[in-house]
């Protein structure tokens, strides 16, 4: 029998739920508002709540419980395992076995020592440091948003539920953990031929270099299986990037009668039904396709009322945050780890939405609540930002990218990128010994 502090099971149909999807207008779905306290505290210590299980949100809870023993974690989390985002793409076309990339998470909160509660958060009373959640409220001192992403289906179709749905169900993209991961893995494996789209969200967007990766090894499986496919990529940006040359080697030497790239090709008007895309690079007809709509905060964020708005005054889509402590411009008592965080800097705009730089800001944020709780003066401390992407299956290459960041002389934070255009084997050993040095510090 598991212990109740370790894991409260939802109901199969929250713990497994797809995002919600909030529509133009930002009508959400009503909270929960129960009044169920769901778990007694614990320890001398402050209570810390993370919502969001992904790299950014686990490595938070190894990193407090090491930080502040007395501190009573818990962590929120729907999805009843982890599903690695990286090497992810390399499972699609069965480089890793699923065992690789979708992992235990009772494992790590026994091994740590927080608490894991497999439930869905449905809102928040931040003037009573609340959470609500489908099984009850969980109070906090500290909270930690870490949900990721949601797919912005209402960019493409306002209110039209109908046509979200549909292109969710039909056409997954996968950024989103973990269920729709094996509906894109069918549909690879199942393509018998034609035109394969991919649509691009305009940046900033999660893991910037993956799609480039995923359309090369869509392409290797179909050259390897003699598939007569397609794959038209349909970027918003004017050119490849991150790792442009590397991409740009990649699809016209490996995959030049597969792999074509359209730059400047931003959505007007998706329409599912009758598979038909008008982008400002002209319009498109599709067999299949893998649509990935704009990317924005987790729903958690706009729940919890802490959105960053423009000089416009409309809705950036990411987290209102302090840039370089990560704490909510209107309450410090809130911090943001992961790819839902907001603006950083006039000269790059946002960190990379990363696993390596939600596991590297996990552990800053886990450090920063260690120096308020123990009256120190907490020091801003920079990530760093690291991804390895695969361009062929056999042999097995790849290329990668590297960013530095250091302040500038008016404390802006300032990125170096460092593109490895070359694509080697010996990146692949870098990426395996990389991902597997990541995996020892949460899981």
């Amino acid at each position: 029998m598991l212990n109740r502090r370790i894991f409260l099971a939802a109901p199969p149909a929250l713990a497994l739920g797809a995002a919600t999807l909030p529509t133009a207008g930002l009508a959400f779905p009503t909270a929960i508002h129960s009044k169920t306290q769901l778990l007694p505290r614990t320890g001398k210590g402050p209570r810390i709540v993370i919502c969001g299980g992904g790299w950014g949100g686990m490595t938070a809870a190894r990193y407090l419980r090491e930080l502040i023993p007395q501190a009573d974690v818990v962590l929120l989390e729907r999805n009843p395992s982890f599903w690695s985002g990286p090497m992810s793409n390399k499972w699609l076309i069965d480089i890793v076995n699923t065992d690789f990339v979708n992992r235990d998470m009772l494992g790590p909160a026994n091994k740590y020592g927080y608490t894991l509660v497999n439930t869905e958060v449905t809102g928040f009373d931040r003037d009573k440091k609340i959470v609500r959640t489908a099984q009850g409220n969980v109070d906090y001192d500290y909270l930690i948003l870490a949900g990721g992403i949601r797919n912005a289906y209402d960019a493409w179709f306002g209110n039209d539920r109908k046509a979200s749905e549909y292109t969710r169900t039909h056409f997954p993209n996968a950024y989103i953990p973990n269920g729709e991961m094996f509906a894109l893995k069918r549909k690879l494996h199942e393509f018998k031929g034609g035109v394969m789209v991919m649509t691009l969200p305009p940046p900033p967007h999660r893991c910037p270099p993956s799609p480039y990766e995923r359309a090369c090894l869509m392409a290797w499986h179909m050259k390897k299986n003699k598939i007569p496919g397609k794959i038209l990529i349909l970027d918003p940006k004017p050119k490849i990037g991150p790792i442009g040359e590397g991409y740009r080697a990649a699809f016209g030497e490996l995959y030049p009668d597969i792999i074509t790239h359209v730059p400047n090709a931003g959505v007007k008007e998706v329409d599912p039904f009758n598979k038909r895309i008008k982008t400002a690079a002209g319009d498109f007809d599709f067999d299949d396709a893998v649509l990935m709509p704009p990317h924005q905060a987790s729903d958690m964020v706009w729940h919890a009322g802490l959105i960053g708005k423009g000089a416009d005054g409309k809705p950036t889509g990411w987290a209102d945050m302090h840039p370089r402590l990560f704490t909510a411009n209107s309450d410090d008592s809130v911090y943001f780890v992961g790819d839902l965080m907001g603006f950083v800097s006039s000269q790059f705009g946002h960190y990379p939405k990363s696993a390596h730089v939600a596991n590297a800001i996990g552990k800053i944020v886990a450090r920063n609540i260690a120096e308020r709780v123990s009256g120190k003066e907490v020091v801003a401390v920079l990530p760093d930002n690291l991804c390895y992407m695969m361009v062929n299956g056999d042999p097995q290459e790849e290329i990668s990218v590297k960013f530095e960041y250091e302040l500038d002389a008016s404390g802006r934070v300032l990125q170096n990128q460092i593109d490895m255009d070359v694509r080697t084997n010996d990146l692949v050993k870098d990426d395996f010994a990389w991902i597997n040095g990541r995996f020892n510090d949460f899981l």
